[in-house]
This record gives structure tokens, C-alpha cells and sequence, in this order.
């Protein structure tokens, strides 16, 4: 595996980490960190499967990276954090919630050719995801 792919599915890992509940009122209901960690997930999708398509790792990183200081900010714990970080449930929430987008924009990732067009186009647009990613 390249670094970059390592770096990358461990930041994937990360953002993940933000998807467990804390309590009934918590980081699930953070509407901006969770369209963050869905932004992070989409763009790591979409460079797996697109060869022309590659990450801005380090954008990658440094955007997680504010995503979790961001829910340090509104008072979460490093526990809190670390505990929606390993919930099943809302990760299973978080990848449906990833292929409803993809199927919105007619993409699926058993279609490679899918997958690039929709990169290229969020790399068009500037959109979050299209930041976290790179045209070869």
C-alpha cells in the first residue's frame, strides 16, 4: 500500500471515528461535523476507486483535523470523541447516508467510470469533497 493510501484510509478510519453516539443529544447531532466526516468518506471513496483521481492527503488531514477541534470546541471529550469514533450503528448511518449521495448524483462504486465523473465534477465545483481531491 502507498503512503498516501495509508495516510488516507487512516484519516478515513478517523473520520469514522466521529460516527458513534454519545448520548441521545450528542456529535450525532452535530449537523457540520457529520457533513464533514460524509465530505472526508465520499472523497476516500471516490480516490479507491478512480485511478485518475488521487487525495490532497495532507487537505485531508489537516480538515479532520479541524472537525475534531471543532467538537472540542462545543465541549466534547477526547472519551466523548473516542466513543462515536467506534459506534457500528452510525457508521452503518454514515455509509448509507454516503451511497444515498452517490446515488443522487448517479454514482455507484461498482462503477469506476461513475466514480470519476463525480470527482471531477466536486474538484469543479470546489465543493468539500472536490477539495479533498486531486485530478492526476
Amino acid at each position: 500500500m502507498r503512503l498516501t493510501s495509508k495516510i488516507v484510509t487512516t484519516a478515513f478510519a478517523a473520520s469514522l471515528a466521529f460516527s458513534t453516539p454519545v448520548s441521545a443529544v450528542g456529535l450525532q447531532d452535530e449537523t457540520e461535523i457529520n457533513n464533514g466526516l460524509l465530505a472526508v468518506g465520499i472523497a476516500d471513496e471516490i480516490r479507491k476507486r478512480c485511478d485518475s483521481i488521487s487525495a490532497r492527503t495532507f487537505t485531508a488531514l489537516s480538515f479532520l483535523s479541524s472537525l475534531k477541534r471543532e467538537a472540542r470546541s462545543k465541549g466534547y471529550s477526547s472519551d466523548e470523541i473516542n466513543r462515536y469514533t467506534k459506534s457500528k450503528t452510525e457508521k452503518a448511518k454514515m455509509r448509507s447516508r454516503g451511497e444515498a449521495y452517490l446515488a443522487s448524483k448517479g454514482a455507484s462504486t461498482s462503477d469506476p467510470a461513475s466514480m470519476c465523473l463525480l470527482g471531477r465534477a466536486e474538484i469543479k465545483k470546489r465543493s468539500q469533497i472536490g477539495l479533498l481531491l486531486r485530478a492526476k
